[in-house]
């Protein structure tokens, strides 16, 4: 199975907020934006793997700005880091401002996804080669999240936890 790089599962996903989407503040429902997050997220992986994905978990998911009615959402999302049949997917949420068309960050997100065969067995995947630095600091950071949820999940015991225990370390 050759090497892939993040670039390769990019999804780029760009929609209008419209009135029945949002709130009492004519915000996006944040359920909304987390389905959209999830889609672009599924794709990704999907075109990482090359099989059928489901969603594992979403692992993080940061609310840093409101969302208005009539804004254009764009979703950026693609593979970081690559398991054995698991794929971290982190995702990026921008909003255009109206007139000037320039891009602010509103949201970000970390979600997991399993890659499957038909009968739902995970399967092999290939592995990951980042390429930018932004891609290598969230290559390096998704082995500690993943090793951090699976202390949180009683399914490694902390003393296992390698990376994690390198960060106090140092």
């Amino acid at each position: 199975m050759r090497v892939k790089t993040p670039k390769e599962s990019l999804t780029v996903l760009t929609d209008l907020v419209l009135p029945g989407e949002t709130n009492y503040l004519d915000n996006l429902f944040g359920g909304e934006l987390l389905a959209r997050m999830d889609r672009a997220c599924s794709i990704a992986a999907r075109r990482h793997s090359r099989r059928i994905v489901v969603t594992a978990s979403v692992n993080h998911v940061a609310f840093t700005k409101s969302v208005p009615v009539g804004s254009v959402v764009t979703v950026e999302a693609k593979v970081s880091r690559a398991f054995k049949s698991s794929m971290e997917v982190y995702v990026d949420v921008w909003i255009e401002d109206r007139q000037s068309g320039e891009k602010t960050k509103v949201n970000e997100g970390i979600y997991t996804f399993v890659a499957v065969d038909e009968t739902g067995k995970p399967v092999p995947i290939a592995q990951i080669k980042p390429e930018t630095e932004l891609e290598k600091q969230r290559y390096d950071g998704a082995l500690r999240r993943k090793q951090l949820s699976l202390v949180l999940a009683n399914k490694l015991a902390p003393k296992d936890a390698t990376e994690l225990k390198a960060l106090f370390s140092e």
